[in-house]
């Protein structure tokens, strides 16, 4: 994340879904952090590291309706919601911005977005940028694969990047964990 400064206020919530607890903060420039697959206290404490935080349940109304959605199956689109990823380097942010344009449902493999943010050899860099994706799910960093089609790796776990990849592609169907 960032540097802590006292004065960045860090608003955060938490809601249950089907991959465990969702953890959200923001900051007053936007969503700055989602976390899957971590416990209450490492998120506070990761997002303690970046200014004074404070729970806030009301500010999230938007997002954890549009999350919920998006868990029952529902295509959500979730670029109306302003981010703050200025914690990011320069290329980790292009990265980032290039994930926002792979459609719902759909994968583009590492090389793919290698070519993409100009750096065609740079596979394990912009693997690196997505393991480092402060906002999963929103930045869907989960629909990048490898190129033979393999899963790669999910910071939250790959069952979690399966979960959400067969829950996009079935559209409205119930997703099953599937552990193999």
């Amino acid at each position: 994340m960032r540097s802590k400064t006292l004065d960045v206020k860090i608003f955060y919530t938490s809601i249950d879904s089907p991959i465990g607890t969702v953890f959200i903060a923001s900051t007053s420039n936007g969503i700055c952090a989602i976390s899957l697959a971590v416990s209450e206290e490492a998120f506070l404490s990761e997002i303690k590291e970046c200014g004074v935080t404070q729970r806030d349940d009301n500010r999230f109304t938007d997002l954890i309706k549009d999350l919920k959605d998006y868990f029952s199956g529902k295509e959500v689109d979730f670029h109306g919601y302003a981010l703050d990823i200025s914690p990011g380097t320069e290329f980790q942010k292009k990265v980032w911005k290039k994930l926002l344009e792979i459609p719902y449902g759909e994968t583009r493999s590492y090389k793919w977005l290698a070519e993409e943010v100009g750096s065609p050899n740079g596979f394990r860099a912009v693997g690196g940028a997505n393991g480092k994706n402060p906002i999963p799910i929103v930045i869907p960093c989960h629909r990048v694969i490898n190129s033979d089609g393999s899963l790669g790796g999910y910071s939250g776990g790959v069952w979690i990047k399966e979960w959400l990849l067969q829950l996009e592609r079935s559209r409205g169907q119930k997703a099953e964990r599937q552990i193999n």
